[in-house]
């Protein structure tokens, strides 16, 4: 009964967020270019005050670093990823979660960071602002408003290439691995957001969105280390 109440109580956490995900849009634009300066954690954007607490005293901190290894399996990813939106086809959701852990493994990008991105950016995969599902985007890339909806990829797999090698320009200096998909790797300057909150005025003009990072992070832990 505990852990259910706690995913009800994720649950609605997380859908407030989706108000907000229209906002967290890639932010390259006349007022916030993407070589533009960056905020990392040290410069002000601690873990989020509204964090769930955890219901078990064992669930490790969620992860800040870009860069790294992740621990949620791929099944509990797709679980996590069904719990907040079951109209998700199941299958996709399983195969789906299973290349986030194979790509981001590829860069050496952790993937529950990569996949808690995904979840903010696309609303668990509900979509519903000028990304359209079609479009295998699910980061927000190139979409910045009327005119500008977004870059496409030819399948799920290359357009979670493309965030995996973005979160990695953002992290590292050090080049993709694998061949690069990624049309806008180039416009970033690399190294300049290690961490999740680095990204908040880089990669989104929203100046919270680590921290919606972060919250979700701290949902999929619990969810997760608590079933």
């Amino acid at each position: 009964m505990q852990t259910l109440k706690f995913v009800l109580i994720g649950f609605i956490v997380l859908s407030f967020m989706f108000v907000s995900c229209a906002s967290a849009r890639h932010s390259i634009n006349a007022s916030i270019p993407e070589t533009a300066p960056v905020k990392t954690a040290a410069s002000g954007y601690p873990e989020s005050s509204s964090t769930p607490q955890k219901i078990r005293p064992d669930v490790p901190s969620s992860p800040e670093l870009i860069l790294g290894r992740g621990s949620i399996g791929s099944e509990k990813l797709a679980e996590f990823l069904l719990i907040v939106n079951p109209e998700i086809d199941e299958p996709f959701a399983y195969d789906f979660a299973r290349m986030y852990v194979e790509e981001a493994a590829a860069e050496g990008v952790n993937h529950d960071i990569a996949f808690s991105q995904m979840c903010l950016e696309t609303g668990f995969l509900a979509f519903g602002g000028m990304v359209k599902p079609d479009m295998n985007n699910f980061c927000g890339l190139g979409a910045i408003g009327p005119g500008y909806e977004g870059e496409s990829f030819p399948s799920p797999q290359i357009g979670i290439r493309a965030q995996i090698q973005h979160l990695k320009a953002y992290a590292t200096e050090e080049p993709p691995k694998q061949t690069l998909v990624d049309p806008r790797y180039r416009l970033v300057r690399y190294g300049s957001a290690p961490t999740i909150y680095g990204l908040a005025g880089s990669w989104a003009s929203d100046r919270e969105y680590g921290k919606k990072i972060k919250n979700i992070l701290d949902n999929l832990y619990a969810v997760a280390y608590g079933s």
